[in-house]
């Protein structure tokens, strides 16, 4: 496996023999097709980061993440929010799919 990007709590790895993706999330390994890679980056971009900041929207500062058809379940705090969003930033930028100028939301 090939490390696409690394950021401080994840990697994002390619297998090229499988066709893969593997995130590392520091306590599990997810591995992932292009397409569940890409509901991932869905998700991940769909997260408003500015609840994190509202206790009125998000009293906890906590996201609920499931993966891969409910396999996997995370519970991200903000810090681990933003992580993930610049590795799927910068690890889509890395694989080619996505544009370098493209702006974090």
């Amino acid at each position: 496996m090939n490390v696409v990007f690394k950021s401080k709590y994840y990697t994002l790895y390619q297998s090229t023999a499988e066709r893969r993706y593997y995130i590392d999330f520091g306590q599990k390994l997810i591995r992932m097709s292009l397409c569940e890679l890409l509901s991932l980056r869905h998700k991940i971009l769909s997260i408003s980061v500015e609840d994190h900041f509202d206790s009125d929207l998000n009293s906890h500062g906590l996201e609920v993440l499931m993966l891969c058809n409910k396999e996997h379940l995370f519970i991200l705090n903000t810090l681990e929010v933003l992580d993930l969003k610049n590795l799927i930033h910068n690890g889509f930028v890395a694989i080619g799919l996505s544009a370098k100028a493209e702006a974090l939301t």
